[in-house]
């Protein structure tokens, strides 16, 4: 049996953060609170955009995952990749990178670009 391509943004961007961390569907589900009867089918429904969750699991199955909630809705491919990356950092080099990309911004914005 095939698994079913994830239609929605959410689904396809959880498939990936769980292949990553080389989860089965079952255990993360698990992991969150789900009763292991049926946290395979749930994840299952979250990944092929057949139910979305709520807000309160989605930080949940960030959190497991160990990646930023914003992850998961980002809508642009470049910047859920820098999302992904400032979330491995420390909060102190999270912040100086958030102030280096600042410059480079108000480098932009001063140009006219």
């Amino acid at each position: 049996m095939s698994k079913a391509a994830p239609s929605t943004l959410f689904g396809r961007r959880l498939r990936a953060a769980r292949e990553r961390a080389a989860l089965p569907q079952e255990r993360l589900g698990v992991l969150i609170g789900l009763d292991e009867g049926c946290s395979s089918a749930r994840i299952s429904r979250y990944e092929t955009g057949t139910h979305e969750p709520p807000f309160a699991i989605a930080a949940s199955l960030a959190k497991v995952l160990k990646i930023p909630v914003a992850y998961l809705y980002c809508p642009e491919d470049d910047l859920a990749d820098l999302i992904l990356d400032l979330g491995r950092l420390t909060r102190s080099k999270r912040i100086a990178a958030t102030k280096a990309i600042q410059r480079i911004a108000q480098m932009d914005n001063s140009a006219g670009l």
